[in-house]
């Protein structure tokens, strides 16, 4: 599942950024031989093409035919474009004719410049001819948001809600934090929210750190290489609140069910010890794997014990809740679509921001190990369909693709609008043999890119199967 919505989001995301750079290639009336979805290296799933008053279908093709090429066709259809569907789901393209581009180099551009072609466009419309992925990714983020905060509304964790307080990673424990915390303040500054508490203590690196551990409160120092170790790790999550143990649900041949045990149960002890947290709860009962142990619960206000004989593996079979919404005070809020557009579009801005802001870690010690490719993406989305996690981690990675291609890199979009703004600036052309390097070490880099932060993703699944 993880993986089909992943495919599903990658094509939104790749479709909706090509049609931006077709959609202005069209405007200013610039030819656009080919659209693709997806790459297509050896052969294409689907080749669509419209000429002589209808439209032809090709599948599973390799080579197109010489009837399909725009030399051959009648005047009226030389303008159309080839649309095809690639079988390697890592992105798309857009084949603007007239640019030197990752679909073709100099040597493939007409003998004469022709006033169809991108290079023969004046300089402002190549600019948004070029930018036009990038704006549409972007503005598509905010759309996402806003009708996410429209229809679902929104759900904050004010901090002090989860009474158990937080479980934190082992890299927040070496620091002097403890299993239980609650965050009261950074560098002094109160924090409220849950998501912003963790945002903050990664992106902001802040000096001390106050939590409120039983009945007081404890102040600390966070040491100056925290960002290093964090990058260096790349956990999925430095801080989780600790929530009780409610019964949502058995696995098949359960012994929590076999024995009695109810939906809606809340554990609160494993053989006579306290087990206030849902990760107590598991933790304790591998103590008593294969023994008989006693499980003491609430049951709609009355507290009860259950005698069960537990299996070498340690466990009920049982799924503990895990809703925030049904476990804490949650603090909701609904929108109208006119409040939904402004806060949407200024969550997608935040949103621009902070990852912006995270990007600092590259530059950390061991920063190039918190780097991930398609496997660290496809697992921000969750285990069964739902469509509020599709929707909003699909705005995330619209916001992603915009700034990752508006970077200065050749090959990117923004390495093509800064050379269109050198050249607006001098008014002059760039030679197109100059382009071709350009463009060859810009691919170069992005290959590298993609080399690193893909092997981070199978060093980390290598180690997780050897830890296992």
């Amino acid at each position: 599942m993880k993986v089909l919505l992943f495919l599903v989001s990658l094509s939104l995301l790749v479709v909706t950024h090509e049609l931006g750079h077709l959609c202005f290639a069209k405007l200013f009336h610039t030819r656009v031989r080919r659209f693709y979805v997806f790459f297509n290296p050896i052969f294409s799933i689907l080749k669509a093409k419209k000429f002589d008053g209808k439209w032809h279908f090709l599948f599973f093709n390799k080579e197109t035919p010489e009837s399909w090429d725009e030399k051959n066709l009648r005047p009226e259809d030389q303008d159309n474009t080839l649309w095809g569907l690639g079988w390697v789901p890592l992105g798309g393209f857009c084949d603007v004719a007239g640019m030197v581009d990752e679909t073709k180099d100099s040597g493939d551009l007409e003998s004469e410049p022709q006033p169809w072609e991108y290079r023969t466009k004046p300089r402002w419309q190549r600019l948004l001819i070029i930018s036009g992925g990038v704006l549409v990714n972007f503005i598509s983020a905010l759309i996402i948001f806003a009708g996410v905060f429209a229809h679902w509304g929104t759900d904050e964790l004010p901090l002090r809600n989860a009474k158990l307080g937080y479980e934190y990673h082992q890299i927040l424990l070496d620091e002097g934090f403890q299993n239980g915390d609650i965050i009261y303040a950074f560098d002094g500054v109160e924090q409220y929210d849950y998501a912003e508490a963790g945002q903050t203590l990664v992106l902001h690196t802040p000096k001390e750190v106050t939590v409120m551990r039983g009945d007081s409160l404890v102040t600390f120092a966070l040491s100056k290489d925290l960002l290093s170790k964090l990058a260096t790790e790349n956990p999925k999550q430095i801080m989780t609140a600790r929530f009780p143990f409610v019964v949502k649900d058995f696995s098949p041949g359960s012994v929590g069910k076999h024995y009695g045990m109810q939906q809606g149960d809340s554990i609160v002890s494993i053989g006579g010890i306290p087990t206030p947290a849902a990760t107590d709860v598991t933790a304790t009962l591998g103590d008593f794997a294969g023994d008989s142990v006693v499980v003491g619960l609430y049951r709609d206000g009355q507290y009860i014990e259950v005698r069960a004989l537990l299996g070498k593996d340690g466990k009920l079979g049982i799924f503990a809740e895990n809703d925030m919404s049904k476990l804490f005070e949650v603090k909701h809020q609904d929108y109208t679509i006119w409040q939904a557009i402004p806060a949407g579009f200024k969550h997608g801005w935040e949103t621009l921001t902070s990852y912006v802001t995270s990007l600092k870690v590259l530059f950390s010690k061991g920063g190039m190990n918190s780097l991930g490719g398609f496997i660290t993406m496809g697992s921000l989305f969750p285990d069964t369909w739902d469509w509020y996690s599709f929707w909003n981690i699909t705005a995330l990675l619209a916001v992603v693709l915009a700034f990752m291609n508006i970077i200065p890199i050749p090959g990117l979009d923004g390495g093509h609008i800064v050379i269109t703004l050198w050249e607006m600036i001098t008014r002059k052309p760039v030679n197109e043999k100059v382009l071709d390097v350009i463009q060859k070490i810009g691919l170069g880099l992005l290959l590298a890119l993609l080399v690193v932060a893909n092997g981070n993703d199978l060093i980390r699944v290598f180690n997780g199967w050897f830890m296992q």
